[in-house]
């Protein structure tokens, strides 16, 4: 009888890097998403545990390393060899922790293939974030404790250059011994970084005689620079100096829209806080979306209107029901209000005819859209897909100068559920330093579900109906941008935060802090 013999699975020692997940590499990546298990160490930071996560296969298993270097191999090792792929997950580079190193020569002595993918080393990682450069002799180290540092080796690289070293922030005072005892002058400048490349990265100064005072408050892995790159980082700290770095901001869409702008607030620094308020569903009969797809394959529409990505989406979605494509929009001219519901409609292979050149908002359409001329526009009917709250401006304008208009209910909006109760009072307590909101109904349902937020937040709305709901509700409107969509909006959020800097730079110590500017820039102002 022939035995079938088992295939092994493989073995990835990946590094993470210092904590921003966006400085895994491609090939980390690669191996984390394809992993049917990852053993993680204490070292990963948390925010990039939960990207892995996010995208890792639902399947995949994640588990602590625990126990000696020998107990994680034997773990590694009894996964492979029931054929999974196993990922050892470190912080910074697998190299720069002896106890991984260990578990990589455990792993050798057998046959189970293994790699090892290199990471941003957590020290030089941090250093760059942290604005100082590292040029020249220089030692570079993630550190288990004070006595396993070469501190002779340090002192040479910090007299020709610099040195930067991972390690708790309790060893802070044994360095600083070793680093005196080694001859490095008690006056050599030191940068103190905690949640190194984090949302909350912070920088103290000092130097090395003062060092253990200026750390107080810091906890966990911390880098320690030192040495004559550190007094660089006044003008070379660019993650800190992030024009809405550290600023708490809310923002209130739907689950599904609200990542793109997140993802533009972090890129500015911003710590955004998703909080759903609208929940976008089917008309509740179907039979006015029914007869507009058929018009539409029909010829019966001249123009299709979208105002919105949701109802570029509810089309679609539609579309795909009756197995239809772009294709059938043949003949049919698209106008869009907003970059984004242009962008949407694009991804499906279409070029919108109109956007508007200025306000973007169904009154700068209507400034752009030519009346019906029976002779150029045989077909006279406009399809309006929207949402069931939408006001009737636009088709009432539309109607004016001649058009036919089906306005079609596309979708509904409906309140979401209120968040959770420590959202709720940080919003009336003055807890985000900024909210953005995108629509009127943005707006009402905030309030509705977790009440008005405080006076101190400043308000960014995303155009002229916004902004007067907003005021309706009785908020102050800090922030507008000249065109109505996510990008313009983050953007003026932004300029607003360094504009407010500057003006409080100028002001008078003593008249600083008896400002009643708003933002937090005038509460963190330092």
């Amino acid at each position: 009888m022939t035995r079938t013999r088992k295939s092994v699975g493989r073995i990835a020692f990946v590094g993470a890097g210092p904590g921003d997940p966006g400085l895994l590499t491609r090939r980390a990546h690669d191996a984390l998403v394809t992993a049917d298990h990852v053993v993680y160490d204490r070292t990963v930071a948390e925010p990039l545990l939960a990207a892995v996560r996010a995208e890792a296969d639902p399947q995949a298993e994640f588990s602590p390393a625990e126990g000696a270097p020998g107990d994680v191999a034997k773990v590694l090792l009894s996964a492979a060899r029931s054929g999974l792929h196993a990922v050892r997950l470190v912080g910074g580079d697998p190299f720069g922790h002896g106890a991984v190193v260990t578990e990589v020569q455990a792993v050798a002595r057998t046959n189970v293939p293994f790699e090892v993918v290199p990471g941003v080393g957590t020290a030089a990682g941090v250093a760059t974030y942290a604005g100082v450069p590292l040029p020249g002799v220089r030692t570079v180290a993630d550190v288990e404790d004070a006595q396993s540092v070469d501190f002779e080796a340090v002192a040479v690289a910090v007299g020709r250059g610099s040195a930067a070293l991972a390690l708790d922030a309790g060893e802070l005072a044994g360095v600083r011994d070793g680093l005196v005892a080694a001859g490095v002058d008690p006056a050599t400048p030191v940068a103190i970084t905690g949640d190194g490349t984090g949302e909350t990265q912070y920088t103290s100064q000092s130097t090395v005689d003062s060092m253990v005072a200026a750390a107080l408050g810091f906890a966990g892995r911390i880098v320690l620079c030192v040495g004559a790159g550190v007094p660089q980082r006044d003008k070379l700290g660019w993650w800190e100096n992030r024009p809405l770095y550290g600023w708490k901001v809310l923002v209130p869409r739907t689950k599904e829209q609200a990542g793109a702008m997140s993802r533009r607030l972090r890129a500015y620094g911003a710590i955004p806080c998703e909080v759903p308020t609208i929940a976008v569903e089917p008309p509740r009969t179907p039979a006015q979306m029914e007869r507009a797809i058929k018009g539409l394959v029909d010829g019966r529409y001249a123009w299709t209107i979208f105002t919105s990505v949701n109802a570029v989406r509810a089309v679609w979605e539609k579309f795909a029901e009756h197995g239809l494509d772009a294709r059938h929009f043949g003949g049919v001219k698209i106008a869009c209000i907003g970059e984004a519901t242009a962008d949407a409609v694009r991804a499906f292979g279409i070029q919108p005819e109109l956007i508007p050149s200025g306000e973007q908002s169904s009154e700068g359409l209507l400034a752009e859209f030519s009346p019906h001329d029976e002779v150029l526009d045989p077909v006279g009917r406009i399809l309006l897909p929207r949402a069931d709250i939408a006001t009737e401006t636009l088709a009432a304008g539309l109607t004016e100068p001649g058009w036919a208009v089906d306005d079609v209910t596309a979708y509904r909006t409906v309140r979401a559920a209120p968040p959770p109760a420590e959202i709720r009072d940080a919003i009336k307590s003055g807890g985000f330093d900024a909210v953005l909101f995108t629509s009127s109904s943005t707006v009402r349902n905030l309030v509705g579900i977790a009440g008005k937020p405080h006076a101190r937040t400043v308000v960014a709305v995303i155009g002229p109906k916004t902004a007067e709901t907003a005021t309706e509700f009785g908020l102050r409107v800090d922030v507008q941008p000249p065109h109505a969509s996510v990008a313009d909006l983050v953007e003026a959020l932004a300029v607003y935060a360094v504009e407010l800097r500057e003006k409080l730079a100028q002001m008078p110590a003593k008249q600083r802090r008896g400002s009643k500017v708003q933002g937090p820039t005038a509460l963190r102002f330092r």
